[in-house]
């Protein structure tokens, strides 16, 4: 069993979340999810956490940490461009630390969410989108119950030229009608 929690980011997890992000940054600037060097600064760091944090609480997004039983940052899921009225969605963006790829936590992860953005969050679809090239984030979604809808063609800079993306949906039922009869 893949035995990870999620846990809504706080402000007293600004030096774990930083050193989980230092730690695999070359990671993720190798496969295309690089940030601005100012974001590897610890004060400026500490102000993103800040707004991040206030953004929650205006249900702009919401931003989760993935912990493993140690109590470590592996990764991240984030549930972001929220809409509440009239179309209650998200969505969703996943990054896992290099050394906890391929052991299923991001899978586990996202269905964690996915409960959330039902159950807490009230949301009623998530919308997620990865390039054609990245397989084992695809493989994330199709196990988390997403459904492949279409690809956007040059959707998203990346370094110097275009990329496209692939486009997944998943439709959350959580109604008390749906959870009565799953009972």
């Amino acid at each position: 069993m893949n035995k990870v929690s999620v846990k809504l980011l706080s402000i007293d997890d600004a030096d774990s979340l930083f050193e989980f992000e230092v730690e695999n940054r070359c990671y993720f600037e190798s496969i295309g999810l690089s940030r601005s060097n100012s974001y590897y600064n610890r004060a400026s760091f500490q102000e993103i956490i800040e707004r991040l944090v206030a953004e929650q609480e205006k249900d702009i997004h919401y931003m989760y940490l993935v912990m493993n039983t140690q109590g470590e940052v592996i990764g991240r899921v984030n549930l972001t461009d929220v809409i509440k009225e009239p179309l209650k969605k998200a969505e969703l963006g996943y990054r896992m630390g290099e050394k906890h790829q391929g052991k299923g936590y991001a899978t586990t992860a996202v269905k964690l969410i996915v409960k959330q953005a039902g159950l807490v969050h009230k949301l009623h679809r998530i919308e997620a989108g990865t390039s054609p090239q990245n397989i084992g984030s695809q493989i994330v979604l199709i196990k988390s119950g997403f459904l492949f809808v279409g690809k956007y063609s040059q959707y998203i800079m990346q370094g110097d030229s275009w990329a496209d993306s692939l486009l997944f949906e998943k439709v959350l039922d959580f109604s008390d009608k749906h959870n009565a009869t799953q009972n």
